[in-house]
């Protein structure tokens, strides 16, 4: 119930007004994201990898509702890779096709995002597609789908929550993605998405086996004590080394941990947003983990 709640606030515009004017949100936001603009995202990012963390830079921002606003998303992550590849080569970029405008131009926004990967190939940057909600995921996967012919080494999100998400990895035939491996965060029908949080897990399970198994260097994006075990577990009995795989986890979300991943030699790589479009973002992290609204409602009591 509670995670319902929080997903469905992700939507509220008003509740957004009131709390992006609330100064005591600062200390919350600071926490999750590492700044409003891409230079403070970039010395954050050189921060993790001068302790063995590699960063997937994420820029906030979701459905755009014209597609000039879309070309300008476009714009702004052609410049996040051309200063990875300045500044800190390694790192990748996480999109979000709704900022690209998939969810009014699909053509568009294949155009965009071919855009992108050509710029992100020319430096040597490699692209992490994020998978979004079932309204756009269809569509999200088929863009992926096609972008692999010319760009394999491109990444995509899958969730363990979806239904048809087994299906859609079997289907990959003529080139095997490579995916970053999720829960999922978004509120979606019990038809479409699986509900009880153990059927989740079990699911997360079951995919972390086949992926391993099957795909190429596949991420695994958890904060679940329970599923980064059975990663590591799983990885030993098929036969697959550490180098061959890496954990995702969430910027500002149990931090100690991810050291101590890295610390062990496992890699491990940091999903890092910023910008000012940061509520919706927000949300769901607290959705996600409920150790994560705890953090908030502090923040609120004390400033």
């Amino acid at each position: 119930m509670l995670k319902r709640l929080l997903l469905v606030a992700a939507n509220n515009k008003r509740l957004e007004r009131q709390l992006g004017t609330n100064p005591r949100t600062r200390k919350l936001v600071s926490r999750f994201v590492a700044g409003t603009t891409l230079e403070e995202a970039i010395q954050v990012t050189k921060d993790l990898n001068n302790r063995g963390i590699a960063v997937s830079l994420d820029l906030l921002g979701e459905t755009v509702e014209d597609l000039r606003k879309s070309a300008v998303a476009t714009a702004a992550y052609i410049e996040a890779v051309q200063a990875i590849a300045r500044e800190c080569p390694g790192a990748t970029v996480s999109v979000k096709l709704s900022q690209l405008g998939i969810g009014l131009d699909p053509a568009v926004c294949a155009a965009h995002l071919d855009d992108l990967l050509r710029a992100a190939d020319d430096v040597g940057v490699l692209v992490e597609v994020d998978m979004e909600h079932s309204s756009v995921g269809g569509a999200t996967l088929e863009a992926f789908r096609a972008a692999l012919e010319n760009y394999p080494d491109t990444r995509v999100a899958m969730q363990a929550a979806m239904r048809r998400t087994p299906n859609d990895l079997e289907s990959f035939t003529k080139t095997k993605p490579r995916i970053r491996l999720v829960k999922g965060a978004f509120l979606e029908t019990a038809e479409r998405a699986l509900q009880a949080h153990d059927e989740v897990t079990s699911q997360y399970l079951y995919l972390t086996d086949w992926a391993l198994e099957h795909l190429p260097d596949p991420a695994f994006g958890t904060h679940d004590d329970r599923c980064i075990d059975h990663v590591k577990e799983a990885a030993v009995r098929l036969g697959v080394d550490r180098s061959s795989y890496e954990f995702q986890m969430l910027y500002g979300v149990r931090r100690d941990l991810q050291q101590k991943l890295a610390d062990e030699g496992y890699r491990i790589r940091i999903y890092v947003p910023y910008g000012t479009e940061w509520y919706p973002y927000l949300m769901r992290r607290m959705a996600e983990r409920p150790a994560n609204l705890i953090f908030f409602l502090r923040s609120l009591v004390s400033g």
